[in-house]
């Protein structure tokens, strides 16, 4: 979790993802993929190389890689964590093919960025790149060859993918970063409680992966019908940051 001033106002850290390391091996250095929507993100954009960034971290879990053929879905700026993933499962031997979904091409995380080996295929809600429609259009199409998928995307996207089921994702280990709204990142205020089939577990302490079918979604809890989204996190508004890290330091990322 980051700090987003110089004191406390605003008082709250924002939960954000790891988006790349490097080295691989021994990280010492950590980017962050942010899109600017408020003052706090706005603080954290302006600042310079050089600039001390205060973390907190790194907290809760992290995806597991137990298959060499990796699937990797992206709704607009969910594209953040799943690069380093990508990165992982390509220095473990993984294959890795990424769905990347955003409402226009100018919002697409541009290809370049990514590693070269990863086998990568868009959709724009508009048309402008890759297939008209949203990312969870594309899944029919690689599901079944996928040993392992891995997502990140706005809510609205996973209770697409959850209503899918079995008739697309085949049974498939389906595991999903939570985002959501943290207070103390160490399980203490329960402001991100999450309802589970194994009841109320905490997104900053258990998660933030889970697996998509441990999750009670919408249609499960009795709410409205599945329906379509929109991948409205613009990735052209994110701003990428690299920090030295020490590990000797308190100091993480999330």
């Amino acid at each position: 979790m980051v700090r987003t001033s110089e004191g406390y106002d605003p008082l709250l850290r924002r939960p954000l993802s790891i988006h790349r390391v490097a080295p691989l091996s021994s990280p010492s250095q950590l980017a962050l993929l942010f899109a600017v929507v408020g003052r706090g993100t706005k603080w954290l954009a302006q600042r310079k190389r050089g600039d001390i960034i205060d973390l907190l971290g790194a907290l809760g879990n992290g995806f597991e890689i137990r298959s060499r053929d990796l699937l990797l879905v992206a709704g607009g700026i969910g594209i953040a964590p799943l690069v380093a993933l990508a990165e992982r499962g390509l220095a473990e031997g993984s294959q890795v093919t990424l769905l990347l979904g955003a409402p226009t091409r100018t919002q697409l995380y541009p290809s370049h960025l990514l590693p070269a080996e990863v086998k990568s295929f868009f959709s724009t809600e508009d048309g402008s790149a890759g297939r008209k429609g949203l990312v969870t259009d594309l899944l029919a199409d690689f599901a079944a060859e996928a040993g392992q998928i891995f997502a990140c995307g706005p809510i609205s996207m996973y209770n697409v993918m959850a209503s899918q089921g079995l008739q697309i994702l085949r049974g498939n280990s389906v595991q999903v970063s939570m985002e959501v709204r943290m207070g103390c990142g160490f399980g203490a205020c329960y402001g991100c409680a999450l309802e589970t089939k194994r009841g109320l577990r905490l997104v900053c302490k258990d998660g933030p992966i889970f697996e998509l079918g441990e999750i009670l979604w919408e249609g499960e809890k009795g709410g409205d019908e599945y329906g379509g989204y929109k991948e409205n996190r613009p990735s052209d508004e994110g701003k990428l940051r690299s920090h030295r890290h020490h590990p000797s330091s308190e100091a993480g990322g999330c």
